[in-house]
């Protein structure tokens, strides 16, 4: 299966290393954005979600109407609505694009931000709530006829959709968690399982816990896994490492230190989610790992999601990047500090030696994955 490459689909310009220069959804950025994914090799791009930010399924369908060929990730929360209303959105979506859109789900880590759109539940509730949604939205994108269900958190009867997904069978699911709740929960119902990028021991151990928990659900199929890194290029070793210097130096300069939150979703210390909690683990552990693989940047701005980066000149990334494809992850997502340059950057000089490269193993029947690591 060839391998896929996700970015940012951001509606401003702002980033760890710098504010926005304008409004929260800057309609020519953000086409100029998903135009140089578009423009250099990458495959799909995700429009995020926050509590305050707009609305990623709209600003998916603007992308849609303007930039051809890229296809969509849509962050979404299920406690912004019903299951049976967002399978009807996203499936109307899926239409609008001419089938390009998935759906990642959002269980949500933090109960603040969970709380400032009224979800007052805990976070294992959050999960075996999302467990349902997901169940839903599969139900109502494949079934033909009517359906009842009736779950902890959802209960009706007799729906049907009328509009369904223009992909057949359905819209794919993206899901991501480093908890045992989401593993129990992504493993069970997702497609795609969305990792953070950490060394690849610990990668390996979280794969073959996805893997774990889809087979005690009773799957056959694996849910396809992601990754996702903070590449930092330089033209040489030494002037990558120059810039990652300097990019840690701009992220405690706004942070002042370490005391300054980057944004209101989430804190520089103490982080609820099992996730970001990991990072600042693993950043504990030590600065560098295998090939280009290092914490710093996670450390700085307190495992905030994404954020831990790979160095290197774009050979050193490649290749690190090569090292998590032989261990059976398909999906390589990253994003740069300077998101449109780094998209352009990373798109021209990484991904075709990463493609080139998959495409000879292949070739050749390499075996990747957990066992063929292992062995």
């Amino acid at each position: 299966m060839p391998v896929e490459f996700l970015g940012i689909a951001a509606t401003n310009d702002g980033s760890e290393i710098h504010p926005r220069s304008g409004g929260p959804f800057d309609a020519d950025y953000t086409l100029r954005l998903a135009a140089a994914h578009a423009e250099n090799g990458w495959d799909r791009v995700l429009t995020a979600y926050s509590s305050g930010s707009p609305d990623p399924a709209q600003a998916a369908a603007y992308i849609a109407d303007h930039v051809d060929g890229l296809q969509l990730l849509v962050a979404h929360r299920p406690n912004l609505s019903i299951p049976t209303f967002a399978a009807k959105t996203f499936a109307t979506l899926d239409h609008m694009s001419g089938g390009r859109v998935t759906v990642h789900v959002i269980t949500g880590g933090n109960d603040h931000e969970q709380r400032r759109e009224g979800d007052t539940l805990s976070k294992n509730q959050r999960y075996a709530r999302t467990r349902e949604y997901m169940q839903i939205l599969k139900q109502a994108w494949t079934s033909p006829t009517a359906f009842d269900f009736a779950g902890e958190h959802y209960a009706f009867t007799d729906f049907v959709a009328d509009v369904k997904p223009l992909q057949q069978p359905r819209i794919r699911l993206s899901f991501g968690g480093s908890s045992d709740a989401a593993y129990a929960t992504g493993g069970a119902e997702a497609d795609i399982y969305a990792l953070w990028g950490e060394p690849l021991a610990d990668t390996a151990g979280q794969i073959a816990t996805v893997h774990a928990a889809a087979r005690a659900a009773g799957r056959s199929t694996m849910p396809r896994i992601q990754v996702a890194f903070r590449p930092i290029l330089g033209a040489t070793e030494e002037a990558a490492w120059e810039k990652a210097y300097a990019t840690v130096a701009r992220i405690e300069e706004r942070t002042e230190g370490g005391t300054k939150p980057l944004t209101n979703r989430h804190r520089l210390t103490d982080p609820e989610n099992a996730g970001s909690q990991r990072l600042l683990a693993v950043a504990e552990r030590g600065e560098r790992f295998d090939r280009a693989l290092w914490t710093v940047t996670a450390r700085a701005t307190g495992g905030g999601g994404n954020s831990t980066a790979l160095v290197g000149t774009p050979e050193t990334v490649a290749a690190a990047l090569l090292d998590y494809w032989d261990l059976g992850v398909d999906i390589l997502s990253a994003r740069g500090y300077d998101l449109l340059a780094d998209a352009e950057e990373f798109g021209r000089e990484v991904i075709p030696i990463v493609r080139e490269e998959v495409a000879k193993r292949e070739a050749e029947g390499r075996p990747r994955g957990l066992d063929a690591v292992a062995a």
